[in-house]
């Protein structure tokens, strides 16, 4: 499950961060390091939100110095991720309002 948006996907549809033993803050492409993980999905919105809020250090419960994060943004701009319209947004917003889940 993805920290930023909750939505659901296979385990290797989604991005690794972990949290090492010894503290580190990091990529994690294997799905495989020893630590607490949190997962992202391939949304660049969920990627800087999580980022930018502090939603991932706290679902790594740890404190994320400035330079990690910049490099974890140099980490996602590697990626191939989506950036998402107001257009896409639209039909996910309008399916869960009054929906259940």
């Amino acid at each position: 499950m993805c920290v930023a948006c909750r939505g659901h996907d296979a385990k290797r549809g989604l991005y690794r961060i972990v949290r090492t033993p010894e503290g580190q803050v990091e990529p994690d492409p294997t799905g495989r390091r020893n630590g607490r993980g949190a997962y992202l999905c391939g949304q660049g919105a969920c990627w800087e939100k999580a980022l930018a809020s502090g939603i991932l250090a706290r679902a790594l419960n740890v404190e994320i110095d400035t330079e990690t994060l910049d490099t974890l943004r140099r980490y996602a701009a590697t990626l191939p991720l989506e950036s998402a319209t107001a257009k896409d947004a639209a039909p996910a917003i309008a399916q869960t309002e009054g929906g259940h889940r």
